[in-house]
C-alpha cells in the first residue's frame, strides 16, 4: 500500500479536483495555461500537498491530489483558488478588470481516489 505516515498515522488520503475560472471563460491557454500550472505547483508545495496528477485544460483545471489528513479539502480549496488568483493577477494585471477581482468561479467538484480492501488493512 502506498501510503504517507505523521508520528502516528498511515494516510493516503487521493482526490479529484475540478475547478473553472468565474463564467467558465476559454482563457487557459498559451502563457496564461503555464503560469497557472506553475503557480498550483508552487502552492501545493507550501502546503505539502502532493500533485499526483494534474492538467490545465482552456476552461478548466483537473488535479489529483494527495492532501494530508490535518488539511481539510474546502480549507486546502479556499487557499489554491485565493492565493492563485493574487498570483496570476499580479502576472497577468491586463485580466484583473475584467471579472471584478474574481478569477476562480465560487465552486468545486470533489471525489476520493480509490478504494480499500481488506489486504490492505
Amino acid at each position: 500500500m502506498d501510503s504517507k505516515s505523521l508520528s502516528h498515522t498511515k494516510w493516503k488520503c487521493q482526490y479529484h479536483i475540478v475547478f473553472i475560472p468565474k463564467y467558465r471563460k476559454k482563457i487557459l491557454y498559451g502563457r496564461l495555461r503555464q503560469d497557472v500550472h506553475d503557480i498550483i505547483k508552487i502552492l501545493c508545495g507550501y502546503k505539502k500537498v502532493e500533485i499526483i496528477e494534474g492538467a490545465v485544460c482552456k476552461d478548466h483545471v483537473h488535479l489529483c491530489v494527495s492532501i494530508p489528513p490535518k488539511m481539510s479539502v474546502s480549507s486546502f480549496m479556499g487557499y489554491l483558488k485565493g492565493k492563485s488568483a493574487l498570483m496570476i493577477y499580479d502576472k497577468h494585471p491586463e485580466i484583473s478588470s475584467k471579472w471584478n477581482k474574481s478569477f476562480w468561479a465560487r465552486g468545486y467538484y470533489v471525489a476520493t481516489v480509490g478504494n480499500v480492501t481488506e489486504s490492505a488493512i
